[in-house]
This record gives C-alpha cells, sequence and structure tokens, in this order.
C-alpha cells in the first residue's frame, strides 16, 4: 500500500504523489489516443448525437451558439477534448501529454537485459516492492560481476566506483546524460536511489556526484511514476522514505551532503514528491535544508514549467506541509513553517484555518501557538467545539456544551461515526473513553492516517499498530471486539501487531484472539 495525502476528505487518496493536481486523463494518455476522442466527437457532433451536442454546447467557449453541427471542425472538437480534461486549450493538452509520453516510467516493468540492469533494478529504491532483502540480492550480483561498473555507466555510479566512473566520462562527457539502465534514467538519479551499500563512504559518493555535475548531469533529473505529474527526481531519491517508512524505503545513507550538493547544483528546493516522501516522520532536516535553498518561493523549476497547472506552486506546496503538520500535531514542524514565513492564517484547502484545523484534530498546544504568532482564535460551530473539546478530553467543557444542546452528541456522531479512531491514532485514552461513554462505537472502522470517515481499521488494530498498551487495554475494557477485521488486509489487530513487531499487544491480545490469525499479508500503509 502507498501513499495518501490529507488536502480534504475527499482528498486524502492521492495515490504515492504530492504537490500535484492529478488530470482525470485516462490511464497512460497518447496522443493518439486524445486524436481518436476528438475524431470521435467531430463525427458524433456532426451526426447530430444529443450526449456530443450537449457537451459541446457545455464546453465550447462559444457555449449554446458553438459551431453549427454541419460544419463542426476539428479544430472545435479537439478544444471541447481538452476542456473535457480540464486543460485550456488543444496545445495545452498536447503539451502536457507529450511530457507524461517522455517521462512516464513503470518500475514493475522493468525488464532486467543484463547483469547491470539487474544490479540496478535490486539496487534502486522503486517504490513499489522496496525491501532490504532486494538491497541484498544486488549487493549479490555486483561482487558475482565486479567488471559491471565498467560496462555500465549506471552501475558505476550507482556503486560511487569513482576510478571508473572518471575512465567513463574521460571517453565521453556525455555519458553523464544519457539515459540508460532498467529506469531510463541518467547515472545522478542510480547514485541517488541505490541502497544496495549503506557502508560506501561519503567521500565516494560526494566524488561521484561531482564528476557526473560537472560532466553536465541535470541536478534536477527525474521521471514520473506510472504517468503521475509530481517527479520522483535526483532530490526525491536522495532524501527517500514514504508511507512504507526509514527501513523499506530509507533516506540515501549520504542525505544531507548529497543533498547539499545538488541544491547548490542548482536543483530546484521545490521538490513536492520529497516533501511528501519524508512528512509522514517527525525529522525536519530536509525542510531547513531546503528552507536554505529557497523551498516555498520561485517559480517551481524545471518541471513546474514542465507540467504547468498539474504542479503546485511553491507556495502551496508549503501549506500543504503545514496542513498535514498541523493535522498530525507535528508542533517543531509547524514552528519551523511558522518561522520561515509559511502563511499560518489564511485558509487551506480545505476551507479550515490552520487554527481551526488544529482545533478539530485535537491540538489545542497547537491552537495556542498559531495564537501567539497571529492566527485569528477558532469560529467553531457546536459540532466542532464538541470534537474539539473531545479530543482535549475536556470534560468540563464538554459538559457545557452537551447542556446547552443535549443533541449534540447524536448529531456528531452521524457525521463523524469513526471519530474514536482518529482519537486512538493521536493516543488519547481519555478522549476514547470520553467518546465510548457518549455512544460512539468503539469497534468503529475508520482511518488513523487522516481525520476521514472511510471504514479502514477499528481503533483496537491502531493500537496494535502503535503498539501502545494503555490504549489497547482500554479499548478491550470497552467492549473493542479483538476479532474483527480490518477493511484493507483483512487482518485482526493481533495480526497488525505481528507485522509491526509489536511484542506486548501480540502477548495482550494473543489470548483473546483465534489462534490460526495470520500476521497481516502486504501490510498496512505508513
Amino acid at each position: 500500500m502507498q501513499q495518501a495525502y490529507l488536502l480534504s476528505a475527499c482528498d486524502a487518496d492521492r495515490r504515492r504523489t504530492k504537490g500535484a493536481i492529478v488530470p482525470d486523463l485516462p490511464a497512460e494518455p497518447s496522443l493518439e489516443q486524445l486524436r481518436h476522442q476528438a475524431r470521435d466527437l467531430q463525427r458524433a457532433v456532426r451526426q447530430n448525437d444529443p450526449d456530443a451536442l450537449a457537451e459541446v454546447a457545455t464546453r465550447h467557449p462559444s457555449g449554446p451558439a458553438s459551431p453549427p453541427a454541419a460544419g463542426f471542425p476539428l479544430s472545435a472538437a479537439q478544444l471541447v477534448i481538452a476542456r473535457r480534461y480540464d486543460f485550456p486549450s488543444w496545445t495545452r493538452l498536447r503539451r502536457y501529454v507529450e511530457v507524461v509520453e517522455r517521462y512516464s516510467r513503470f518500475p514493475e516493468r522493468m525488464a532486467a537485459e543484463t547483469p547491470a540492469d539487474e544490479f540496478l533494478r535490486l539496487g534502486c529504491l522503486s517504490y513499489e516492492d522496496d525491501q532490504p532483502e532486494r538491497w541484498a540480492q544486488a549487493r549479490a550480483v555486483l561482487a558475482a560481476h565486479p567488471e559491471l561498473t565498467q560496462l555500465s555507466v549506471c552501475a558505476a555510479a550507482a556503486a560511487a566506483d569513482v576510478p571508473r566512473l572518471r575512465a567513463h566520462l574521460a571517453g565521453d562527457q556525455s555519458a553523464a546524460s544519457l539515459a540508460g539502465g532498467p529506469f531510463r534514467c541518467e547515472p545522478l538519479f542510480y547514485l541517488a536511489y541505490t541502497r544496495h551499500d549503506p557502508a560506501i563512504s561519503q567521500d565516494a559518493v560526494l566524488t561521484s556526484a561531482r564528476l557526473l555535475l560537472e560532466a553536465g548531469a541535470d541536478p534536477d533529473a527525474g521521471y514520473l511514476w506510472h504517468g503521475l505529474p509530481t517527479p520522483f527526481t535526483v532530490l526525491t531519491g536522495v532524501f527517500g522514505e514514504g508511507e512504507l517508512g526509514p527501513v523499506r524505503q530509507p533516506r540515501h545513507p549520504h542525505s544531507l551532503a548529497l543533498a547539499r550538493l545538488l541544491l547548490e547544483a542548482g536543483a530546484d528546493p521545490n521538490d513536492g514528491q520529497a516533501l511528501y516522501n519524508r512528512m509522514f516522520g517527525p525529522g525536519n532536516d530536509h525542510l531547513e535544508l531546503l528552507f536554505e535553498f529557497g523551498l516555498g518561493t520561485g517559480d517551481g523549476g524545471p518541471w513546474k514549467a514542465r507540467l504547468g497547472g498539474a504542479l503546485e506552486a511553491p507556495e502551496e506546496l508549503v501549506r500543504g506541509q503545514l496542513h498535514w503538520a498541523v493535522t498530525h500535531g507535528m508542533a517543531e514542524r509547524v514552528r519551523l513553517l511558522a518561522d520561515h514565513g509559511v502563511d499560518i492564517v489564511s485558509p487551506l484547502s480545505d476551507g479550515t484555518t490552520p487554527a481551526e484545523c488544529a482545533a478539530v484534530t485535537g491540538h489545542p498546544d497547537l491552537v495556542r501557538f498559531l495564537a501567539e504568532r497571529g492566527a485569528a482564535a477558532p469560529d467553531l460551530d457546536p459540532e466542532q467545539r464538541f470534537v474539539a473539546t473531545a479530543l482535549a478530553a475536556d470534560e468540563p467543557a464538554l459538559g457545557g456544551l452537551l447542556t446547552a444542546r443535549p443533541g449534540l452528541a447524536g448529531a456528531v456522531r452521524a457525521v463523524r461515526p469513526a471519530l474514536i479512531v482518529w482519537a486512538a491514532a493521536q493516543g488519547r485514552p481519555g478522549s476514547v473513553e470520553l467518546l465510548a461513554g457518549l455512544g460512539f462505537d468503539v469497534n468503529a472502522r475508520g482511518r488513523s492516517d487522516v481525520p476521514a470517515e472511510q471504514p479502514w481499521q477499528t481503533a483496537l488494530h491502531v493500537a496494535a499498530e502503535q503498539g501502545d498498551l494503555d490504549l489497547a487495554r482500554t479499548l478491550l475494557r470497552l467492549g473493542a471486539d479483538p476479532g474483527l477485521r480490518d477493511q484493507r488486509f483483512g487482518s485482526t489487530p493481533l495480526g497488525w501487531a505481528r507485522y509491526f513487531g509489536q511484542d506486548q499487544l501480540i502477548e495482550l491480545l494473543e489470548p483473546v484472539t483465534a489462534a490460526d490469525e495470520p500476521a497481516v499479508g502486504d501490510g498496512p500503509a505508513r
């Protein structure tokens, strides 16, 4: 399972990509495919097809007075097709699809035609089935074929084999810019994405990077994963991580030094995918470095120029980081973003202000901090105040709300039936107990990565994942059913505890769960 990002409840499932507004194009779009659609629309209009005529009336700038059916030109049909996919013109659509066709990569389709390709396929992050076992296999391939770095400049870069990399570039400086290997990417890409040997020295890595950059390598090189618009750049690979976490998708062993070198060479700091991949953990060193080089400012660099409105502007990227950090109570990150001038006052993409978001996701400390920095006090309706006080376990305030409006708890239950899951995700046993006492179902399924009502897992699954023994005991005492399975993986909380290696939770849950329950197969997304 892969990435999800909080923009709004309905926008929380953007697979693997952030910093993008994904056009509603067909999978793997092609110009030929779109030209066929335009010709089909032209024929349908000329045949007075009512659906085609209705679409033209809606999408053509002339509206109902669009070109008459009998003389409906292909250019008019192309414009309607472009607007079908939210592009202002056929030219803009064509340019976008040309970029997608050029840069799309599908890692699961990679063919290893040579041992060098196999070494690179196994040794580099692909954001598919990344895991340490693959990197061990890559080391074995290189050990069995030490000549690979002599035969392949991409392999030499991935291995940071400085002497052989020098030899490749001495023979042909353009080799630094030629796409090759299973990803069809430049050598610098493989240097950034390889994880096969963390023992490679920083000096070897930085020297290899300098050799490639001095020979003309592009510090902004990258590709589009499955054609989705946020590029996986060289910088993305250096910073690493993502929803599979630091074990399966670790940052480069020399990430900060290598990232600094790339940024000094001109890499654009507004890297939406790098920001996305690193936003789940508490560390902020990547943000500190990126802010040093202008994160949140500028024109967005070459990828923004290629993809246009499909990528968020730099200021939108950092506001997205603020939204996630506020929602998840990342106080240090919120402070860092505020210190670097990120707007903490204006409404976020879901219409709430950062202070309101902090309140209704259970972070009163952040509400206070934001107020100290000039944000207005949250303007909450009664239902929102109920959520805020319940998540803060503020019983007196909650009592006052319920006295003033006796049916308030039921009204909130109707729209937030899985609120107890979010309370569990925040590690709040007191809030869980309070909500259960007000009739919230302790066995409700919801999401724990964002405050959304999709019926994914129960609060007890959350406790099992987090290893929160006190929370799990509270939930069991309140009637949580340890035999319930989550919707995505079909596993009980015990299966989750086994998958995440939570020994205390395994010991707690084994006696009350069916003995044949296996660990969850592919594991829940992180």
